[in-house]
């Protein structure tokens, strides 16, 4: 196993190497074939280790070598592998593969060519290191490093000055939530004087439950999550990060980097489990962040603005379920979110790659026969997030859903409410793209074509997982027995805490009462369906400019103004403070400056005049000077 492990983690590494030093004298195609394979090796490793582990062993631990030894505590650089980690494993190199593969179509007239698949290599080592680590540490060296990668890649395009400055706020935004996860990590190791996770794990259980230090340190860590996974009030980030090329957006913004905070949060359930106080405060967290990208989502007209608030709203539903204790269930829909919302950015960089680089759905309509594999598989997409019965998102949602009920009727109502929402605007971007007259100039009339086939290729595999990937975990009631299959595959990561409150969620539920939240969940699914096909399609309603919605509809375009008040509060006033400081060093610290440096200046030449090299004058001045000294010693004593 450790020669595995090592190959799946550097196999990534080396393809970064390889094209950053000679991609720019290498033939695309070899380029792309080289990053891709760097990550489909890795893939076909660990889906080897995925089925030859077994999922009731303990973790695997890669001992690389000594890091080092600080106040009695040895840290150590190596690997962890277990369930938790293979599963992350398992998503980041599988729907990496896909979308490098995607790429090799979509960035084929680029000119940074080489430059984005040695952007995509790193980013896919740093994730793996992130997920692969067995301590804090080295989780935080990947967690940086996909920051990085981010910054690198959603400012791709860098001559265009808006691109950069996205680029900026999602690295800015990320520092924030970092310096949180950093405090919490340096808590950790002053109160366990360890910071590998099963070390961790064996002495948290010294903390009494809800004691000030274990909220403080599970706070700090949510803190970080909040800011990589994009929740309020460090979300703004993610949607400017469309900026970037779309399998950018496919493979950092749907199925990998936004979800290390829960990774965070699940593999340190041991932490959470005794902060029933932290977990109520992710819990609201989530509840507010899922409503209002939600709201968000519901009049936006740039087909990837409507994806990326949607990511971060189905984010939000991932943190209720860790709030109210259901690992599993986030754990399953990061899963399942990870294979319809991969299809779901990925195909519409095809609409965008057939509308010659167009964004907006109020320009397109009528590509249902223009593209029609796209048009397809994008279908399977909106249905599975929308909540079609049987589809990977209906399944992974509807166990949030029953997890919220087992806590509180209440929270179900609410996330309910969300996911209505959630089927409205994805209906309303799939109408207003793929049906209707076809709005856009002629001239991209004329150049409307179905994408290639290494584009086109991914979007059917991943559409066959996004129907098939709900299976994996299907509720008991269906015939999966009586604990999912995902839940006693993860059990060995969770504590006995972790899996006793996860259990309870789904012993406060009688099966009757599950079956008549399932049923009200699908009744919600086709009466939203009927409701939007009928507005888009029968009363043929169009989207409107954004200067002509009114009330709720200007809010949601608007974005409830959230961005112009942080650019009010924080953006402006940091600006403002740089103006002063730049006034204050020009009008006070250069003077200053500069006065001293005349003053020195004026002595010296003072100085000058009498150190002319004249004998006379100096024996004129040291006999004046003696004089001085004996007169003066005269009149003290």
């Amino acid at each position: 196993m450790e020669n595995l492990v090592y190959t799946i983690i550097l196999l990534p590494l080396i393809g970064f190497i390889l094209n950053g030093l000679f991609g720019s004298r290498l033939p695309k195609t070899v380029v792309g074939a080289l990053g891709t394979a760097m990550v489909f090796i890795p893939f076909c490793l660990s889906a080897y280790l995925f089925m030859n582990f077994d999922a009731n062993s303990q973790p695997v631990i890669v001992k690389a070598f000594e890091w080092f030894r600080v106040n009695g505590m040895q840290v150590n650089f190596g690997f962890q592998i277990d369930q938790l980690s293979l599963m992350m494993m398992m998503i980041i190199t599988g729907i990496g593969t896909l979308i490098h593969l995607y790429s090799m179509g979509y960035m084929s007239h680029d000119k940074g060519y080489y430059k984005f698949f040695t952007y995509l290599n790193l980013f896919i080592f740093s994730m793996l290191l992130l997920v692969m680590g067995s301590n804090y540490l080295i989780l935080f060296i990947g967690w940086e490093g996909v920051g990085v990668c981010s910054y690198l890649l959603i400012g791709f395009w860098y001559e265009n000055w808006e691109y950069g400055k996205a680029a900026r706020k999602a690295f800015i935004m990320n520092r924030i939530g970092d310096l949180g996860l950093l405090i919490g990590i340096f808590l950790i190791a002053k109160e366990t004087n360890a910071i590998d996770y099963l070390s961790v794990a064996n002495i948290a259980p010294k903390f009494a439950v809800d004691s000030p230090m274990v909220i403080f340190i599970c706070a700090s860590l949510f803190i970080g999550a909040t800011g990589k996974s994009a929740q309020v009030p460090l979300y703004t980030w993610l949607p400017d990060a469309m900026a970037g090329p779309t399998p950018v957006s496919a493979l950092i913004h749907a199925a990998t980097m936004v979800t290390a905070g829960i990774y965070l949060v699940v593999r340190s359930n041991f932490l959470y489990t005794l902060s029933p106080t932290v977990q109520e405060g992710i819990l609201f967290i989530g509840i507010l962040t899922a409503a209002l990208a939600a709201f968000y989502a519901m009049r936006q007209n740039d087909i990837k603005k409507v994806l990326a608030y949607s990511t971060v709203s189905q984010l939000g539903f991932m943190f209720v379920a860790l709030g109210v204790g259901a690992y599993t269930a986030a754990m399953f829909h990061l899963m399942t979110h990870a294979f319809f919302k991969a299809l779901l950015f990925l195909g519409s960089g095809s609409v965008i790659h057939a509308m010659s680089g167009e964004q907006d759905m109020r320009f397109m309509g009528g590509l249902k026969n223009k593209i029609p594999v796209t048009h397809l598989t994008f279908l399977i997409g909106t249905l599975a997030i929308s909540g079609f019965p049987l589809l990977s998102g209906m399944i992974s949602k509807d166990e949030i859903l029953t997890s919220a009920f087992g806590k509180s009727p209440i929270f179900w109502a609410i996330l309910f409410v969300i996911a209505a929402m959630t089927a409205t605007y994805m209906f309303r971007l799939y109408y207003l793209t793929f049906h209707g007259q076809f709005r856009g100039t002629k001239e991209q009339a004329d150049h409307l074509h179905e994408s290639p086939s290494n584009m086109t290729i991914p979007l059917i595999v991943l559409a066959f997982l996004s129907v098939v990937g709900g299976f994996i975990n299907l509720p008991h009631l269906i015939g999966a027995g009586q604990y999912s299959r995902l839940a006693h595959w993860l059990k060995p990561v969770l504590t006995e805490q972790s899996w006793e409150l996860q259990e309870g969620l789904a012993g406060n539920i009688s099966h009757t009462t599950e079956y008549i939240l399932i049923a009200l969940t699908v009744t919600m699914f086709f009466a939203v369906w009927f409701l939007v096909k009928n507005t888009y399609v029968n009363k043929k309603k169009m989207a409107l400019p954004e200067n002509e919605y009114k009330g709720w509809e200007r809010l949601s375009a608007k974005k409830l103004f959230v961005d112009e008040m942080y650019n009010v509060l924080f953006v402006k006033t940091v600006q403002g403070l740089g103006r002063a400081g730049k006034m204050f060093d020009k009008d006070i610290l250069d003077p200053a400056v500069e006065f001293i440096g005349d003053g020195a200046e004026d002595s010296g030449s003072a100085m000058k005049r009498l150190q002319n090299g004249n004998v006379e004058n100096y024996v004129l001045i040291m006999s004046l000077a003696i004089g001085i000294i004996l007169i003066v010693n005269f009149f003290l004593q």
